[in-house]
């Protein structure tokens, strides 16, 4: 009798497309789905140490919502190394200059902190208006 522990190879992997219309979802809620679809922990063949996720494309960013006082309370900060160079922006005008980022920096704190994570994070496609260049590869709808 043959027992062996199924291991996905990176070959064998096959990547599906998913896209997500933002508007009027909750930040929180779509970025939880959106990681576990990058993770590919919704498949079968999941193991944790190979990148076996798919291709999500979010469209209309600029149109996610943040419930309570985010908007103007959450702050998103950096620091470039130097004495005092604490930055700090709000998620109101990181919604006027880069609304794609919002959600890009709420799905990257739900991935690993490791290489397997950067692989799994570039497989994000964030756009503020409802247009993307992706229709060749014929989305499916992620049920949110």
């Amino acid at each position: 009798m043959d027992r062996k522990t199924f291991q996905p190879k990176k070959a064998e992997v096959s990547r599906d497309w998913f896209i997500v219309d933002a508007e009027g979802k909750t930040l929180g809620r779509i970025a939880s789905v959106i990681a576990h679809t990058l993770r590919g922990k919704h498949k079968p063949t999941y193991a944790n140490h190979v990148d076996v996720g798919d291709f999500v494309i979010v469209v209309n960013a600029d149109k996610v919502v943040l419930t309570g006082n985010k908007e103007t309370q959450k702050f998103y900060y950096r620091h470039s190394q130097y004495p005092g160079g604490l930055r700090s922006t709000s998620v109101k005008d990181q919604r006027e200059k880069h609304p794609d980022r919002i959600i890009r920096s709420a799905v990257r704190g739900m991935l690993p902190k490791n290489v397997l994570g950067e692989q799994q994070f570039g497989k994000l496609k964030v756009y503020a208006g409802p247009e993307h260049p992706y229709a060749r590869q014929q989305p499916k709808e992620l049920a949110v």
